[in-house]
């Protein structure tokens, strides 16, 4: 029971770390894409050499062995479309939003990620709502708290969304871009429930889905970006981009993430998404020396409540995990002990009857 609980708080634990990952990693994009650094071959850099630290690790951890990323035709099927929904469509389709738009919407988008992943998990029947219970109540209350303190901190802190007196094609292009990332990114955290259930390990996982996505983003980039020149890393910085997003960016925030769904399920990591605008917007003005708005600590301050909400909320969800596992566990026990004292008494009359024959 304490250790099931400690997986818990390990999971939130995670999950921040992730969203820590996610804000320096924008901030290591972006400064990779203002150098020229074309968008879907920084994606297969940031996917090959996540595979080069996961594969490795994956086969150590095994022993030497790689029997356990074996898959059949339905599983490979499987993997291969969450890789190409998540690693590959996803970031493609959040890096161009990102260059054609700007840093605030791209944040204000992104956070509709906990309310998008929720209907989709309760449309796949990955979350049962439960109109009388209370905490099914702050379950979708946290959610929408979380979306509109993340909302508020876009709208009060994104200069675009105060000084711009119209709305070039470019804007609409990369909004519509982002939004087309948000659903991928919501059906990548659902289909890996799947596979995480019946297929693989986490660990496992997210090796199949970094190696499956720097192939298809190669592809892509043949058709995307036929001039070979693209590939080239024209700088110090942008090599260091590409690292700090292929070790931490895929490599551990992809672990960490199949992690956290294989054991508290989609929604739940979905909902820490907004942590990264509260991130930077505490770091941003230390880091950087950007103005800090009322607003933004409004929506920090919401974001953070909402997510409190909504942890209280899913509690009730893995309390029930916890109590079913030991009940499985208890029965597991007693039919053991069923059994042995089944098998006593079938020996003792064994030898009962051994005896009367005997005499």
């Amino acid at each position: 029971m304490n250790e099931a609980r400690f997986d818990g708080c390990k999971a939130v634990i995670a999950m921040v770390v992730v969203q820590c990952i996610y804000a320096w990693m924008a901030i290591f994009a972006k400064e990779a894409f203002t150098e020229g650094m074309s968008t879907i071959v920084f994606i297969v850099y940031r996917q090959a050499i996540a595979t080069l630290l996961l594969l490795p690790t994956s086969i150590l951890l095994n022993g030497g062995k790689i029997d356990h990323l074996a898959l059949g035709v339905k599983g490979f099927s499987l993997v291969f479309l969450t890789a190409l929904v998540g690693p590959t469509m996803n970031q493609y389709l959040y890096y161009n939003g990102l260059d054609l738009s700007s840093s605030s919407l791209a944040a204000a988008m992104t956070n509709l990620l906990p309310a998008v992943t929720f209907l989709m998990a309760l449309i796949f029947g990955l979350e049962k709502l439960k109109p009388k219970s209370l905490r099914t109540l702050a379950k979708v209350f946290g959610t929408l708290i979380c979306v509109a303190g993340a909302v508020c901190m876009a709208l009060f802190k994104g200069p675009k969304f105060h000084n711009s007196k119209s709305v070039n094609e470019n804007w609409i292009n990369g909004s519509l871009f982002l939004m087309g990332s948000i659903f991928c990114w919501s059906l990548w955290l659902i289909l890996q429930v799947s596979i995480c259930k019946n297929y693989l390990d986490p660990l496992s996982l997210a090796t199949w889905m970094c190696f499956l996505s720097a192939i298809q983003s190669s592809i892509l980039t043949l058709f995307l970006e036929p001039n070979p020149n693209a590939w080239k890393i024209k700088s110090v910085l942008q090599l260091i981009s590409c690292l700090f997003v292929g070790i931490f960016g895929s490599g551990l925030t992809s672990y960490l993430q199949s992690w956290t769904i294989a054991s508290r399920g989609p929604v739940f990591p979905a909902m820490f998404c907004p942590l990264m605008t509260v991130i930077t917007t505490i770091f941003g003005p230390l880091v950087v020396h950007e103005n800090l708005y009322v607003g933004s600590l409004v929506g920090a301050i919401a974001v953070i409540s909402g997510l409190y909400v909504f942890l209280w909320g899913k509690t009730e969800d893995y309390e029930i995990k916890i109590n079913s596992d030991e009940v499985d566990e208890s029965t597991e026990q007693d039919g053991v002990q069923s059994g042995l004292h089944e098998s006593l008494l079938i020996d003792r009359q064994q030898d009962v009857e051994s005896h009367q024959q005997k005499k």
